[in-house]
């Protein structure tokens, strides 16, 4: 367990573009009552944001995600059987509609 902390702060640490602009506007419970987490451990993967109180999991795709949807269908799967509903965004999407994201990131919390 402690490595794969270990690994999300080196994550944190080394955040794409997207990531960084998403976790500016998601940070200090920007989105009403709802605090995220980024580079959090789930279902033994580590995903990009993570809202615990709403069970929501954060994931933003690049290029190389292209040949990865196997995988990635198996990852959101095992994330799901914990409870959590993933949601997936291009990178492209966070960086060029930003405000289309942070809407329908929005929408979904007051779904739930």
């Amino acid at each position: 367990m402690q490595k794969t902390w270990k690994h999300a702060r080196h994550l944190r640490t080394f955040a794409t573009d997207a990531e960084r602009l998403l976790w500016h506007h998601l940070r200090g419970r920007q989105l009403g009552e709802y605090k995220f987490r980024r580079q959090y451990p789930v279902a033994g993967y580590i995903v990009d944001f993570v809202c615990v109180s709403a069970r929501l999991a954060i994931e933003l795709d690049g290029g190389q995600h292209l040949d990865a949807t196997i995988y990635d269908a198996k990852r959101t799967q095992l994330i799901e059987a914990h409870g959590y509903q993933v949601l997936r965004f291009w990178n492209d999407d966070v960086l060029l509609r930003t405000t289309d994201v942070l809407e329908k990131i929005w929408r979904l919390l007051h779904e739930t």
